[in-house]
This record gives C-alpha cells, structure tokens and sequence, in this order.
C-alpha cells in the first residue's frame, strides 16, 4: 500500500508517523500499528478487528513473524501463544 492511498469513502487507507506505520479500515478504526523500517515490518505489531477489539499482537524480523505471537478471541481471552523463528512456528 502507499502512503496517503484512501478509500473509496476518503478515509486513509495507511500512513507512516516517523517509523511507525498505521493502517485503518474503512471506517477510521485501527486494523494494524508497528514499526516499518526500510520497507519492512519490524519489532512489535498489533492487530484489531474491525469492532476495534484487539486481535493480536505479534513481532517481526526483516517482513518475517520472528518471535512472540498471541492471538485474542472475541471475548479477551488468549486464543493462543506461539513463538516464530524467521516465519516459522518453533513453539506452542
């Protein structure tokens, strides 16, 4: 996605803020928020649902998930924690 694409509706669609990349839904809402650094996910990302609840929050190394991950279920509650290593799951 570019920088400073939009939706149809006009929203913005993701922008950068310093190193730190947003991007939204259609409505506003958060979807994602993380450090992008030379054109790649890096270090800590979190996700929402559309409803604005989180969903997960997970790390990156070089566009790779590559460390912690837990995912939420729609109540709060911890789906799952797994650890990645250079994009591949290494723990359940």
């Amino acid at each position: 996605m570019k920088n400073g694409e939009r939706y149809n509706n006009g929203q913005i669609v993701s922008q950068m803020d310093g190193n730190i990349q947003t991007h939204y839904f259609k409505d506003g809402k958060t979807r994602a928020r993380g450090k992008y650094i030379d054109e790649m996910m890096e270090g800590e990302w979190t996700f929402y649902r559309a409803t604005g609840q989180l969903w997960q929050i997970g790390n990156f190394l070089a566009n790779e998930k590559h460390g912690k991950w837990t995912r939420y279920d729609r109540d709060g509650n911890v789906e799952y924690d797994e650890t990645f290593e250079n994009g591949k799951i290494v723990k359940k």
